[in-house]
């Protein structure tokens, strides 16, 4: 298990953010689905982009990656090649997205992945609505957990689903695009919308029809079909979170590249949110770059964040260096992502001495002068980011954070860009 030890810092420079990994997914994904050829460039294999590759190939598609594109053969919206088993790796999105499609085809498939996967992303809520449609589906250890095994193919008909998590929402929309005739999806307690609506687009993108009733009920008539197509990944707002923090918890000015703030992501939120505390962030829309400025002084607020979850471990650190009380609302569902994030970024911040406070759906966070510490990053490359960029802020001493492998899902340049600013950070085997 590798580590990086991290010491305060002061940065200057430009970073390119990364391509996202929650677009590149969806398009392998749709890709595979596609009639004739499509072309995905700007996409970098990051682990969980081989682990879709592989899962679209069980399903039929001939896909062929290169550098910096992905070629695809697609399968026409017919999946006939489901009897193997998937392995979804560290992502809720395969777990989820291939699962649903895997309930198209008429032979069985289990789907499987590592052991956050296994004990810490539920399967249950896609597994009860698919059962509604016809699908044999069950998991494995009778709990609500991955291995699952799964046969459709799915009927036409209505559905209810559990919403907070919108992974099972946007799986059955996907699916339901697939079916052979038209679904109702009932949602109950819908949440993270913005994650649906980065599906829906796709669909506006493709021409796949649906109806959307305040995101508590969808129809869509099935038996989508849509030609290959070109698509060039945007940045991802979910990475940019940390050189954006880590500008700010050291007081220094970067430029972000690559960040379009016309794209349809829910982090980009966090940007909104961080000037509404006081940073002072500029947006220059003409060539997609974002430009952090020194003095932008933070203040603590509150902060629904279930519309951008996967900043929550990167407020919390910020909310250490603001003036004033910030409180993280709406955030339960951060409790089942790779880690249960709320209460492993409360543990390691105290750690480094931070005045912070668990809540059921949410934290509060005090002004804090952290310290360096030995912490975990529970092999979530969110909490090994978030905790690197305190590390960076710590007024003294070294920080050591462990599973630092992990950032290869979504920042495998992390190590290095962040050094190429001035970062005092070092990876060690």
């Amino acid at each position: 298990m590798g580590q990086i030890s991290v010491k305060k810092s002061q940065l200057a420079g430009e970073i390119l953010i990364p391509p996202s990994k929650s677009h590149t997914l969806r398009a392998i994904l749709f890709g595979a689905m596609g009639k004739g050829k499509s072309l995905i460039k700007n996409c970098p294999p990051f682990d969980g982009t081989l682990s879709m590759i592989e899962a679209c190939r069980n399903f039929g598609a001939l896909i062929s990656p290169y550098e910096d594109y992905i070629e695809i053969e697609g399968i026409g919206g017919k999946v006939t090649q489901t009897e193997n088993i998937i392995d979804a790796g560290n992502s809720g999105i395969i777990l989820r997205f291939c699962t649903a499609l895997s309930a198209l085809g008429a032979k069985y498939a289990v789907i499987t992945g590592d052991d956050s996967i296994r004990s810490q992303r539920p399967i249950k809520p896609l597994v009860d609505a698919l059962q509604q449609l016809g699908v044999t589906i069950s998991t494995m250890r009778e709990d609500e957990y991955a291995p699952v095994i799964v046969k459709g193919p799915i009927k036409s008909g209505k559905t209810v689903v559990e919403g907070s998590d919108s992974q099972p929402v946007s799986a059955l929309l996907i699916a339901s695009a697939f079916a052979e005739g038209p679904i109702e999806i009932f949602v109950k307690n819908p949440g993270e919308k913005p994650w649906v609506d980065l599906t829906l687009n796709w669909f506006d993108f493709l021409g796949i029809p649906y109806t959307n009733h305040s995101y508590e009920y969808y129809s869509v008539p099935g038996k989508a079909s849509f030609n290959g197509f070109t698509y060039h990944v945007p940045g991802d707002f979910s990475s940019a979170a940390f050189p954006i923090a880590a500008a700010l918890v050291t007081n220094s000015e970067l430029v972000l590249k690559n960040v379009n703030m016309k794209d349809c992501q829910g982090d980009k939120e966090l940007i909104y949110a961080l000037q509404n505390m006081g940073a002072n962030i500029e947006i220059h829309e003409h060539d997609q770059t974002l430009r952090v400025r020194k003095g932008g002084t933070l203040k603590g607020k509150v902060i629904d964040i279930n519309n951008f979850i996967d900043a929550v471990t990167t407020l919390a650190v910020l909310g250490c260096f603001a003036e004033g009380e910030t409180k993280i609302i709406n955030a339960g569902i951060a409790r089942s992502k790779e880690c249960d994030r709320l209460h492993c970024i409360y543990k390691e911040l105290k750690k480094m001495g931070a005045d912070i406070e668990e809540r059921e759906e949410g934290l509060i966070i005090r002004p804090s002068k952290l310290k360096g510490a030995h912490v975990k990053g529970y092999k979530d490359h969110r909490m090994v980011m978030s905790l690197a960029v305190a590390g960076l802020g710590a007024e003294e001493g070294e920080t050591w954070i462990d599973s630092s492998e992990s950032i290869q899902k979504t920042f495998p340049t992390f190590i290095k860009d962040f050094r190429c600013l001035g970062a005092h950070i070092q990876e060690h085997p």
